[in-house]
């Protein structure tokens, strides 16, 4: 487990993610009755803080792997005073961290997967292709190795093949050449480079308003993050630490977040649904967050061994 951590300087009311699907997301946990929460994903801690209002009797224990969301959750849920403890883990930490505050189960977990609007939007993050930046891609950049260390240590093959797993991106093996030569010739400074390098792989076109970079900056972020190794840590922990009764309520952006949440929460014997299909934003929520528009909301109550699940 690592400590809360700010980072000197920062603002914490600069990190800012607009909480999506909220009254959704709430509405979902109101079907746990306990006073145990976990929010793994704090970022800005607006679903956090709206919890501990909808919930007095709630207890929060929030975790975030970007150094920043925790000194703005810190900041935000302040007013809560011990009903709200914040620590700086991975998906991975969580249960080690929970571990070491005394905690054995909990009645409800809440997970946004998206990426914040800071993190898209800062330069230095290097998470998107919209402005000059480092080719850095770290959630925490505390640690691990950044998107061009990867790139360069993988071979062109393997780097095809994440960017075609992470990415679903068919183009895979065109944008991989393109990239490594990018790499020897020494034009992939930044994420502009980067872009170049994609673009020169597949053209320029944008395919239904999309960028012809996206997949790949999306590939490659989830591969520096570990992505789906976390999400598989994060559903296994869900699964071993909610009691009976319990709701896991997870909100997801891409269909392989999504896939993966689907097949966790439909196991049956283990889970009952609390909707066949997911949960979208509304026409509302998308016009004024227009980042919200791929969001869906599963959430699932977890059973009794011999219970039989809903129909």
């Amino acid at each position: 487990m690592m400590a809360a951590t700010r980072i000197d300087g920062d603002d914490p009311s600069a990190f800012f993610h607009a909480p999506v699907m909220l009254g959704e997301m709430l509405t979902a946990l109101a079907e746990a009755p306990g006073m145990v929460f976990v929010d793994a994903t704090l970022g800005g801690a607006g679903h956090a803080a709206a919890l501990l209002r909808a919930r007095p009797e709630v207890r929060l224990f929030g975790f975030d792997r970007d150094p920043r969301a925790i000194a703005a959750a810190e900041a935000r849920l302040a007013e809560f005073g011990a009903r709200a403890r914040v620590t700086h883990a991975s998906f991975e930490e969580i249960e080690a961290a929970l571990d070491a505050l005394g905690i054995e189960q909990i009645d409800g977990l809440m997970a946004d997967l998206g990426v914040s609007s800071e993190q898209l939007t800062d330069p230095v993050r290097g998470m998107s292709f919209r402005a000059s930046g480092p080719l850095d891609m770290r959630m925490d950049p505390t640690r691990g190795e950044t998107a061009l260390e990867l790139i360069a240590r993988v071979s062109q093959d393997e780097l095809a093949d994440l960017i075609y797993e992470f990415g679903e991106e068919r183009a895979s093996r065109r944008i991989a050449r393109c990239i490594k030569q990018a790499l020897a010739a020494e034009r992939l400074a930044d994420t502009l480079d980067l872009r170049r390098a994609v673009v020169r792989a597949v053209g320029p076109r944008r395919v239904g308003g999309v960028d012809p970079a996206t997949r790949t900056f999306q590939a490659l972020r989830m591969a520096v993050n570990g992505e789906t190794s976390q999400l598989k840590a994060l559903l296994a922990f869900a699964r071993k630490r909610i009691v009976p009764g319990g709701v896991a309520s997870i909100l997801s952006f891409h269909s392989i977040e999504d896939r993966a949440v689907k097949r966790e929460l439909f196991v049956r014997g283990e889970w009952s649904p609390l909707s066949k299909k997911p949960l979208v934003p509304s026409e509302s929520e998308v016009e004024t967050n227009p980042r919200s528009r791929s969001a869906k909301l599963r959430a699932a109550r977890r059973v009794e061994a011999d219970e039989e699940p809903e129909a």
